[in-house]
Formats: C-alpha cells, sequence, structure tokens
C-alpha cells in the first residue's frame, strides 16, 4: 500500500507523468471488392460503426456490394439481421452470393421509426455480425443513435439510403455512393483517412456457386401470416 501511495504522490508532484493507452487501431470487414478495400482506412467496412451506403435508385448493385462480407460473415456463424427490408429477399439470390441463409433474419417493421428502434436495439446487442437497415427520412440525431449502438455492441451497421442525403452530414465512420452510369463507387467519407479522390470501378463479379444447403429458407421476424 505504501508504494502505491508514493507513486501517487509523485504523480500529483508531477516528478512522473501518467501514461496513456496507446490509441488501437480500427479493424475492418474486408469488403471482397479488393480495389475499394485497399483505399479505405480500416481496408474494408469499418467494424463497431455505421456504414452507409447511398443509391440513387434501389437495385444500382448495393447488395452486390454487401454480399461478399455477409457471406464470408454468416459462414463463420455470425447473425446478419435485415431490418425492415423494402422488398422481400429473394433467397436464392442471396444462396447464390455465398450467403448462408440459416444465420440470416428478417425483422419487420410497420413504421420508419419502429424499423430505426429495432436496428438501433440489433446493433446494441452485440449478437449479430451485421444489421442491414434502409432509413430513407433517417435525421442526424436517429443516425447517431445507430453509430452509438454499432459502437456499443460491437457490430457492422450497415445503412442504404438516398443519394440526396450525401448533401448533409452524417454521423456515419464510412460512406459510399454508387453511380450507375458509369458504374462505380464514390468514398464521400472514411473516417481515419481522406476520401480518395478519383471513383472505383465496379464491374460485375462473377457469381459463386450455389451452396449445398439450397433448401434453407430466410427466417422472418414480426411476420404475420
Amino acid at each position: 500500500m505504501g508504494a502505491v501511495v508514493a507513486l501517487e504522490s509523485l504523480v500529483e508532484q508531477r516528478q512522473v507523468w501518467r501514461g496513456r493507452p496507446a490509441p488501437r487501431a480500427a479493424g475492418g470487414q474486408p469488403t471482397g471488392h479488393a480495389a475499394l478495400d485497399a483505399v479505405l482506412p480500416a481496408g474494408g467496412w469499418p467494424e463497431a460503426a455505421l456504414s452507409e451506403i447511398l443509391v440513387p435508385a434501389d437495385g444500382v448493385g448495393e447488395l452486390r456490394l454487401l454480399w461478399p462480407a455477409l457471406a464470408r460473415l454468416s459462414r463463420a456463424g455470425e447473425r446478419v439481421v435485415l431490418v425492415a427490408p423494402p422488398y422481400v429477399p429473394f433467397a436464392p439470390a442471396w444462396q447464390a452470393a455465398g450467403v448462408d441463409l440459416g444465420q440470416m433474419e428478417v425483422v419487420e417493421a410497420t413504421t420508419e421509426r419502429d424499423a430505426l428502434w429495432a436496428a438501433e436495439q440489433c446493433l446494441r446487442s452485440g449478437s449479430c455480425g451485421a444489421v442491414l437497415c434502409w432509413p430513407l427520412r433517417a435525421d442526424d440525431r436517429s443516425l447517431r443513435r445507430l453509430q452509438m449502438a454499432a459502437a456499443a455492441g460491437r457490430t457492422l451497421g450497415l445503412a442504404t439510403r438516398p443519394l440526396l442525403a450525401a448533401r448533409n452530414p452524417s454521423p456515419a465512420a464510412l460512406r459510399i455512393a454508387i453511380d450507375a452510369r458509369p458504374a462505380q463507387l464514390r468514398v464521400i467519407k472514411c473516417q481515419g483517412g481522406l476520401a480518395p479522390p478519383q471513383p472505383i470501378p465496379f464491374g460485375r463479379a462473377p457469381s459463386p456457386p450455389v451452396p449445398a444447403s439450397a433448401g434453407a429458407e430466410v427466417r422472418w421476424i414480426g411476420r404475420k401470416d
């Protein structure tokens, strides 16, 4: 006890300096797109954070961008949760992308407020590998809650939003816009580094073989039928 007291007195007298822990480098989940990973500070999707995918219209490649990471997580036994997707997920396409449907769940919500709440709870729970949501009119406060929940639950948060949202600042750690013509990715914001000035070509990748569990079904939560 005497040694502890003596050390504290030295600190108070500023005869020694109390060290600070070295900052831990943020890890990343590889996106599965080598050219994109090469320009991202974390080498992929930032872990324990919210990332935004900004699209001019549905179906421009947002799922193709996300599928490699989701496939890897699901095959590793991590749960992938879709909160209030705008369309019913086409199970064969998700399987063809390598996603294990046994690790995939869909949460239904009747309002965007309910969807944001559900996404926040899933992110904060720490029981999911990735949580996908589609907030259309989320304000800064709602997005900040999602970002904080992803950090608390150490979960990969992925939010697909309209491209017009790029005009406004966001607390998300990473923001990527998808252009249809030409097909390319633009990194608008990447925490921990500067966004690359040049867009990244986003060609269609070959589809992986359908896994053996071709008869699996997507699990729905909150479905009434």
